[in-house]
Parts: structure tokens; C-alpha cells; sequence
């Protein structure tokens, strides 16, 4: 079968390998369909992706057909077309026992710790595969990365009526705006693009949106009666920007780093303690996200122009090899 190979910083190959066969009763075979293109996938070929090793198949927002089942699956069929969770998580450590098997341990995301799915078939546990056959193959690949917005929004404890910051208005922050806007809270989104923006406002219907200046203080407290957010979110992957954003949260205040950048972030103790501001790590999603986020897409709540391009496979490389990655989501079509 064709597959996608990342063989080192900057190269992409197109192979042939074998197709993969189940070797567990409890997995499925998915032939692939849509494939999105994620900000983890970007830095891997660019050499700044924590967690990696080369060679790898990229590829971990997926939606597909079900091919095959082992005997012991009995909520999924061939056929099905699903969405699946990318991180395969041991179900022993302490952090999967107390249900936060999006932290696991022994943690193996798919296209980072092992093979992704930039290819034609995957074999894949079957409690990670949901069946969406109500959905589109084009909005089931993008249950993934929505579900990180809705995990960190979950991890936030939104309370109605709260003055929220996200500061990115990519792909992962669009996300995040959504499902705080959802809570009831009230959403401002910033970020260096006019034109992110502008999509983010209509997108997520967030309540106003903001380009970075040095003013950006004196906006925040402007937008809520001389007060700073409570929560902001950092969806940027940017660590001056994961830095900056200290400065944006109230006396009291949450800073989420929903973003992931492969340096060190540092932060004026007296400021941080003068404040009494709550640090958080949000990483990947759970079962729970997933099931959440799918049952938003059932009740319309989540409008398909998220996705901004289709490409081919045939043409993945060219893509990466150009580098434009301005766009909000892009998927790759493996067939029809």
C-alpha cells in the first residue's frame, strides 16, 4: 500500500509497505479517507516536534472506512465510518487508573511515538474507533483536533458569564473559542492576523476579537469593566507569546497552555505569586472529549467551513515542500 514516510527534518517519501493485518481479536482495520494536516505534523517535518523520532508516518487526525474487525469487537462493523482517538494510552498507570488516559505514561500517540495514518490502511485498538456514520468523512477527521478545544475548556471549569482570552486563532485555538463560547462564557480571541480573525469571529461567534499590540493590556481590561480575563488560553505553540500571556490573566486567574513549543518558558515569580495565578498543562483529549465534541457535531453546532482546503495524496509533498501553512485546516484525500 502507499504510504507517507517523514524520513528525516524536511523530507517526505511516498513507499510502498505491506498492508497492515490485525494481530489482536480487540483491533480493527480502517482503510484511510481523511487525513487533516496538524501543527504537530508541520514541526515534525520541520524538526521541531518534542516526542519524535525519525523515520515516521505522519498523520493522526483520520477518518476512514472500517475494513475489518477482530472476533472479539462487537460495537463496530466493516463498513462503519469513523473517527479515532490517536493516543494509545497502557490503561495501568497512575494517570490512566484516575482516568486521565490523555497523560498516560506510556503515552504512544499515533504519527509521533508510533505510525501514523498517511497511509491507505491502519490497524487500530477498536475502543479508540468511533463509529460517526451520520457525519461526513470530511467533519470526522476533524473530531481530533477539535477535541483538544473542548478538552482544555473541559480542564478550564468555564463558569457562565466568565471573561475568557484564547490567544491564537488557529486551527487548536478556533477550537477552544468554540466550546468556551458554548459554556456561556464570554470569548475574546487575538492573534496577529486580520484575516484569522475575521474568520474567528464569524466561526466561533466570539464575542470580540483583538490584534496583538503592545495596548493589548489596556484592551482586555477596556472589553471588561477594568478587568483582566480570568482564564486565557495560549493556543500558539509561540513562546514569547506563552510568556507575554502571563500579563493578560486577573488577580486570581487560570493561564492554559493548550499549545506546545519544544523550549524553555520562564515568568517573573513575584508577578505570578502576586496574582496567585493557577499554571496548566492541557494535553491531547479523552474518550470523554470525543464523544463530546461528535455529539456537538450531531446537533449542528460545529459548521464545516473550519476545513479550508482538500488536497490529494499525490500531492502531500509538494505541499509540505512549500510550506504554506496559513490556511486553517487542510485535509488529505486518500480516494474518493
Amino acid at each position: 500500500m502507499k504510504t507517507i514516510v517523514c524520513t528525516e527534518p524536511k523530507i517526505l517519501s511516498v513507499v510502498d509497505t505491506e498492508s497492515p493485518v490485525i494481530s489482536k481479536q480487540s483491533e480493527v482495520k480502517v482503510s484511510i479517507k481523511r487525513v487533516g494536516i496538524c501543527g504537530t505534523d508541520i514541526h515534525a517535518f520541520g524538526g521541531n516536534q518534542p516526542f519524535f523520532t525519525y523515520p515516521r508516518v505522519l498523520g493522526h487526525e483520520l477518518s476512514g472506512v472500517i475494513e475489518e474487525v477482530g472476533s472479539e469487537v462487537s460495537n463496530l462493523q466493516k463498513g462503519d465510518l469513523v473517527a479515532i482517538l490517536p493516543y494509545i494510552n497502557c490503561d495501568e498507570c497512575s494517570a490512566c487508573q484516575n482516568g486521565k488516559t490523555n497523560c498516560c505514561k506510556k503515552m504512544q500517540v499515533l504519527g509521533v511515538h508510533i505510525e501514523g495514518g498517511m497511509a491507505e490502511s491502519i490497524i487500530v485498538p477498536s475502543l479508540n474507533v468511533f463509529p460517526v456514520n451520520q457525519l461526513s468523512l470530511e467533519m470526522a477527521s476533524i473530531v481530533e483536533p477539535l477535541s483538544i478545544g473542548a478538552h482544555a475548556v473541559r480542564r478550564s471549569e468555564i463558569q457562565t458569564g466568565e471573561c475568557v482570552l484564547i490567544i491564537g486563532a488557529g486551527p487548536i485555538g478556533l477550537g477552544v473559542a468554540k466550546f468556551a463560547k458554548l459554556q456561556g462564557a464570554h470569548t475574546s480571541i487575538m492573534d496577529i492576523s486580520e484575516s484569522r480573525l475575521e474568520f474567528a469571529k464569524k466561526w466561533t461567534e466570539c464575542d470580540s476579537t483583538i490584534l496583538a499590540s503592545k495596548d493589548t493590556g489596556q484592551l482586555l481590561e477596556a472589553l471588561n469593566e477594568g478587568n483582566l480575563p480570568s482564564i486565557v488560553f495560549d493556543a500558539t505553540g509561540n513562546q514569547k507569546s506563552m510568556m507575554q500571556a502571563f500579563d493578560y490573566v486577573e488577580h486570581g486567574g487560570k493561564l492554559i497552555y493548550v499549545g506546545l513549543v519544544k523550549e524553555n518558558i520562564s515568568f517573573f515569580d513575584p508577578d505570578f505569586h502576586s496574582k496567585e495565578l493557577t499554571l496548566m498543562g492541557s494535553r491531547n483529549a479523552t474518550i470523554e472529549d470525543f464523544q463530546y465534541v461528535i455529539q456537538c457535531m450531531n446537533d449542528g453546532e460545529i459548521d464545516e467551513e473550519y476545513i479550508s482546503s482538500i488536497i490529494d495524496f499525490n500531492d502531500v509533498i509538494s505541499h509540505f515542500e512549500k510550506g504554506d501553512f496559513g490556511s486553517n485546516k487542510t485535509l488529505i484525500r486518500f480516494g474518493k
